[in-house]
């Protein structure tokens, strides 16, 4: 049995821990300005006197709304396919699983507006599914509404995968063994006792999606166009209004940065609290 260390050195190893090592701290704190920087200069430059009636123009408002509706609709959309996706990964074992990892994050690393044009190849009334359901249905996708709920869910889902992912390897197996072993049925199993001992993953990564879908940008004027009150989204607004009138972007950029700080912090204080 090891005998425990003498009071001095105990003190000096505490010293040790408190003390701030300079060549760590000197590229956090350079991160720290460079992540920060950018949001205080964008508040520093806001025209405060001339808010309200920036943000009563036509259109704001309905940009703010498309926003809301749209990133809700596409995180819905990637929980009811991201999540079955995550648990195949994560807990089933089948040729290709690797590859097929490697393409659920393409939409990482892939420019937004490579994948918009990929919708388009894919959605756009002579794409692949796209002419089947223009054909069959009558039905038309770019540059519609739901093509901006698209173009977000395709850029935001992997963000939502890999979090719920993360949390399926995290999770131990035996209670899901257990249940099945007590004759309860793999659906059973998974809604039961599986979804509540990943709830956090899901939080976080439903959080991460929707963040991500509110600010996308690339892919949604590429399938979905430019149209207000239709698919003009809060990004696309302050694109247009970088043309027209530079306060006005300042004061669409910083409603965008408050909806998303105020939102990602209220839910990040009440479900991603669990994974620390």
């Amino acid at each position: 049995m090891t005998a425990p260390a003498p009071p001095a050195v105990s003190r000096r190893r505490r010293r040790t821990h408190r003390r701030l090592p300079v060549f760590l701290a000197l590229p956090a704190l350079a991160g720290l300005a460079f992540l920060t920087l950018p949001p205080a200069g964008l508040l520093l430059r806001t025209p405060w006197a001339q808010l309200p009636a920036r943000l009563t123009a036509p259109g704001v408002l309905d940009a703010l709304r498309l926003s809301l509706l749209t990133a809700t609709a596409a995180t819905v959309l990637c929980l009811l396919l991201g999540v079955p996706l995550a648990w195949l990964l994560a807990r089933t074992r089948f040729p290709g699983r690797g590859l097929i990892r490697a393409l659920v994050t393409v939409p990482l690393v892939l420019p937004p507006v490579v994948g918009g044009v990929a919708l388009l190849l894919v959605y756009g009334r002579r794409g692949l599914v796209g002419g089947w359901l223009d054909a069959t249905f009558g039905v038309t996708l770019p540059f519609t509404t739901a093509a901006v709920v698209l173009a977000e869910a395709f850029v935001a889902m992997p963000f939502l995968i890999i979090a719920v992912e993360g949390a399926l390897r995290g999770a131990d197996p035996r209670y899901e063994e257990a249940a099945t072993t007590l004759g309860a049925s793999r659906w059973t199993t998974f809604r039961r006792v599986t979804l509540p001992i990943v709830a956090p993953g899901i939080a976080a990564g439903s959080v991460l999606c929707w963040a991500r879908a509110l600010g996308e940008f690339g892919a949604t004027i590429t399938f979905a166009g430019n149209f207000p009150g239709r698919t003009q989204t809060m990004p696309l607004a302050v694109y247009l209004a970088l043309e027209q009138d530079f306060d006005a972007a300042i004061v669409l950029s910083l409603l965008l940065l408050t909806v998303s700080v105020v939102i990602l912090a209220g839910l990040r204080e009440r479900w991603v609290g669990g994974l620390r």
